[in-house]
């Protein structure tokens, strides 16, 4: 009693969870990280396009004591509140012998898409998107080439609803020492079947999507976006290159301009659908970076809404988290007829002009 709390000291370590077989990060210091959160998953777009406390807008100060410069378009920095670092100290001894634990090395980094706080990665220009996928490629390369960097994860979690702490867009990289599990489950079932077929599982997936056509959403001559057959959420799409490529690193030219038109246009009508800015969890699915043989990989990025109606989430309880199974309360068929029935026109562009116009015709009058 009358004891104050202490305050958490920084902790970067993995311990190996024995029945999933996998790593589990603690980094309790982030429990006090800095939250700035806007009811954006709620719907609100009023935000301005630059706020004097946000720590992600340009000439501002950030929680770990920088300043970010006056940046005019995607900014990258080393996160302030990282969950793995390069110097993280060895961690004491797991207390029992059927446990053990390591070091959380690896770098942890904040991509700002724009110097405007008021934008969603829906609404930057092409050309925009285009230039955040060429930041992500390099990103990718440079982590993944090194020492002890075994996976790059590129992801980011838009909206109150999962967890936001700034709105301002961004995203954020995760190197990692391990690969992380979804990731190393899809490598080994793809490498798995292109060992007994001799042809990759996702282009298998494409070719099955193209044949019904009921799940896809918009396509080009190089990359695709459908809701597949095996949806979990009510919205999940898979935005992916035509060619099997084992990350986005490894696209060239052409396909990068394809692949930002259909995701650009996957994003707008997210937004559309309610009129809102969408809420997701957006994580690239790109091949590990451990040296293995990954040419069975298929880079793409998958959606993960955790919305069924604009105030109704996608729960995840007894057969999700505790059997690891997803139970799916939706079609596919219809969630994907749904979103491909969607103009591919922002709402916010289509509200301006219907002012604009009438506007002008209140001046005629």
């Amino acid at each position: 009693m009358g004891e104050s709390v202490k305050q958490s000291q920084p902790v970067w370590e993995e311990r190996w969870h024995p029945l999933r077989e996998e790593w589990v990060i603690v980094a309790a210091h982030r429990q006090n990280r800095p939250w700035s959160g806007e009811t954006v998953a709620q719907g609100h777009t009023g935000l301005p396009s630059y706020v004097d406390d946000c720590y992600l807008c340009p000439g501002n100060r950030r929680v770990g004591g920088a300043v970010n410069p006056h940046y005019g378009g995607v900014y990258i920095f080393d996160n302030d509140h990282p969950c793995v670092g390069a110097d993280a100290p060895e961690p004491a001894r797991a207390s029992s012998p059927i446990y053990r634990n390591r070091a959380a090395r690896g770098s942890a980094r904040v991509v700002c898409y724009s110097p405007r706080h008021d934008l969603t990665l829906a609404e930057l220009e092409h050309v925009e998107i285009e230039n955040l996928l060429a930041a992500w490629q390099g990103q990718y390369s440079d982590l993944g080439r090194r020492d002890g960097i075994d996976h790059v994860l590129i992801f980011e979690n838009k909206g109150e609803v999962v967890g936001v702490s700034n709105p301002h867009p961004h995203c954020q990289i995760y190197a990692t020492n391990f690969v992380f599990r979804t990731i190393e489950v899809e490598a080994a079932a793809s490498r798995r079947h292109f060992r007994t077929t001799g042809v990759p599982l996702f282009q298998e997936i494409i070719a099955a999507e193209q044949r019904e056509g009921r799940r896809i959403i918009c396509e080009n001559e190089r990359a695709i976006a459908f809701l597949p057959y095996f949806a979990r959420y009510a919205y999940e799409v898979f935005v992916a290159p035509k060619r099997t490529a084992p990350s986005l690193a490894a696209l060239d030219d052409a396909e990068i301009a394809d692949f930002a038109s259909v995701l650009k246009e996957v994003l707008i009508r997210f937004d559309n659908l309610w009129q809102m800015p969408f809420p997701y969890v957006m994580p690239l699915h790109q091949a590990p970076t451990d040296g293995g043989d990954y040419r069975s990989f298929h880079f793409y990025i998958p959606f993960h809404p955790p919305l069924r109606k604009p105030d109704l989430l996608k729960y995840l309880a007894g057969p999700e988290i505790g059997g690891g199974n997803f139970l799916s309360d939706t079609s596919p068929e219809e969630k994907a007829a749904e979103l491909r029935a969607l103009p591919p026109v922002h709402y916010k562009l289509n509200l301006t002009t219907l002012g604009q116009k009438r506007e002008i015709t209140e001046q005629t009058k």
